[in-house]
C-alpha cells in the first residue's frame, strides 16, 4: 500500500531506475513490463516506454505551463483552443482533458506507462501520442492490436478507453491493475486536497472550490481490469 507522499508523488520511495527500460517504476511493474516486452519483441514490436514515473513537481511544472499559455490548450478533438478567450474554470477543464491533476496523475505511482513500437517509426519521426497514430493508417496500430489482445495476461489494462466526460481516450496509456486498483482507492479526495493545498500549482484556489466535481470526472471515472 502507497502513503500519502507516495501516492501523489511527492515521494520516490515506491520507485526504481530500470536502465534496460529507461524508466522508472514500481518493481512488480518493472517485472511486468519486461515481461511485456519481451512477448511484443517476439512479434517484431519494439515496445518502448516514453513515459513511466513522474513526480508531482514535474506534473506542476506541466499544468503551470498551460495554464499560463505556455502549452497549447487542446479540445476534446485535439484542436487548439485561443487561451486568451478561455476563463479560469474553462481553462482547468482544458488542461484537464489531457493532463492530470497534479497530485492525481497515475504516473506517480510508478504502476503506468505511455507507450510506443519504434520499431515502427523512423529515427527522426516525433511522437505525438494521439488516437490516430494508434488507428487505421498510423504507425502504432499493430502495436495498439497487439495490447488489446495480449496486455491482460501481463497483467495491463488501459484506464482510458472511451470518452466518460473527462479524460480522453489514451490508448498508449497502460496501468498495472496488481497495483493501480488499490493505489486509486488510496488515493482519496483528502488526500488529494492536502497535496495540492500546499503547492505552486496555479488556479488551485479554483481546482480546490470544484475538487468533488474534479475527482469523479477525472480521476475515479476510468476503465476497470476486465
Amino acid at each position: 500500500m502507497l502513503d500519502s507522499l507516495q501516492l501523489t508523488g511527492r515521494a520516490a520511495s515506491h520507485v526504481q531506475e530500470v536502465p534496460e527500460l529507461e524508466a522508472t517504476l514500481y518493481p512488480a511493474a518493472a517485472a511486468a513490463v519486461l515481461a511485456l516486452r519481451e512477448a511484443a519483441g517476439e512479434e517484431g514490436i519494439d515496445l518502448a516506454i516514453v513515459s513511466s514515473f513522474r513526480p508531482f513537481e514535474r506534473q506542476v511544472e506541466i499544468w503551470n505551463a498551460k495554464y499560463r499559455g505556455e502549452r497549447p490548450l487542446l479540445d476534446r478533438q485535439g484542436n487548439a483552443l485561443d487561451y486568451a478567450s478561455l476563463d479560469e474554470r474553462a481553462r482547468v477543464n482544458a488542461i484537464l482533458l489531457w493532463s492530470a491533476l497534479p497530485g492525481a496523475s497515475r504516473h506517480h505511482w510508478g504502476t503506468d506507462i505511455d507507450v510506443v513500437d519504434r520499431a515502427a517509426i523512423s529515427a527522426g519521426y516525433r511522437t505525438q501520442l494521439t488516437v490516430q497514430e494508434f488507428s487505421t493508417g498510423g504507425p502504432f496500430l499493430k502495436l495498439n492490436d497487439w495490447l488489446t489482445l495480449n496486455m491482460r495476461r501481463f497483467g495491463f489494462f488501459r484506464p482510458y478507453t472511451v470518452d466518460r466526460g473527462g479524460v480522453q481516450p489514451e490508448p498508449w496509456h497502460l496501468s498495472y491493475a496488481p497495483a493501480a486498483v488499490g493505489a486509486l482507492e488510496a488515493l482519496t479526495i483528502e488526500v488529494l486536497f492536502e497535496a495540492i493545498a500546499a503547492s505552486s500549482m496555479d488556479g488551485r484556489e479554483q481546482v480546490l472550490v470544484r475538487l468533488p466535481e474534479l475527482y469523479h470526472r477525472y480521476v475515479t471515472s476510468v476503465d476497470t481490469p476486465a
